[in-house]
């Protein structure tokens, strides 16, 4: 999962940016300073750089960023002129794109940034825990080869957990990523579809409850 960092100081572009970028699949946090960049893009695998920035010019982070590596940066830009592309794709931005950017887009370009970068290290489209089989590419599941019957947001729960099976994911973080809704608005939702999960995988102990934290993903 790739890490991205949001750098915008407008706090409802921020939220909105991180949003959409967890529900593609992402792991994306934010922060608003050029500062707070310097600082935070070295947990990063990809920086989303917006130039218009309260503390320090956003071309000036841009390459400072690059001048500590090669980290992948895709600069935000209000202004769509040639002047402005130029001048952060001479910074060192990888790409640069305006605010305007639709999400699909803006997927698009930070997938062939990331691939450019990072060229054999793909992302895996199957996730095996035998015998469990995920298949991102088709949004299939497979359990000792037979073919899991799976409505979209429970391929999209399974999917999350198997993808970070050491990890224990908040029910705040799930909530958030597979139904794009706060902590309060339904809390039976994320139980009746984790019940819903286990029953059609047969078995309890792929999904373990963690209390008062979440789930995580375990053995059948």
């Amino acid at each position: 999962m790739a890490r991205v960092l949001v750098v915008e100081d407008d706090a409802d572009e921020a939220e909105t940016r991180v949003r959409d970028l967890r529900r593609q699949g992402y792991s994306a946090s934010s922060v608003d300073t050029g500062a707070e960049a310097l600082r935070a893009h070295q947990h990063s695998d990809l920086v989303l750089l917006d130039l218009d920035l309260p503390d320090i010019d956003g071309l000036e982070v841009c390459r400072m960023i690059r001048a500590a590596g090669d980290k992948p940066i895709i600069s935000v830009t209000a202004r769509d002129t040639e002047l402005d592309r130029v001048l952060a794709l001479q910074a060192g931005a990888d790409d640069c794109v305006v605010t305007s950017c639709g999400l699909r887009e803006m997927t698009a370009r930070i997938e062939a940034v990331l691939r450019r970068s990072h060229p054999q290290s793909d992302p895996a489209r199957t996730i095996s825990l035998d015998p469990l089989h995920i298949d991102v590419g088709t949004r299939e599941a497979r359990l000792h080869g037979e073919p899991v019957n799976l409505t979209g947001k429970e391929f999209e729960l399974l999917h999350i957990l198997a993808a970070n099976p050491e990890s224990v994911i908040s029910r705040k973080e799930l909530m958030s990523r597979v139904w794009d809704t706060d902590w309060a608005d339904s809390s039976r939702t994320i139980d009746t579809h984790v019940s819903s999960l286990r029953a059609k995988l047969g078995a309890s102990r792929w999904i373990i409850t963690v209390r008062g934290v979440g789930y995580r993903m375990g053995r059948g």
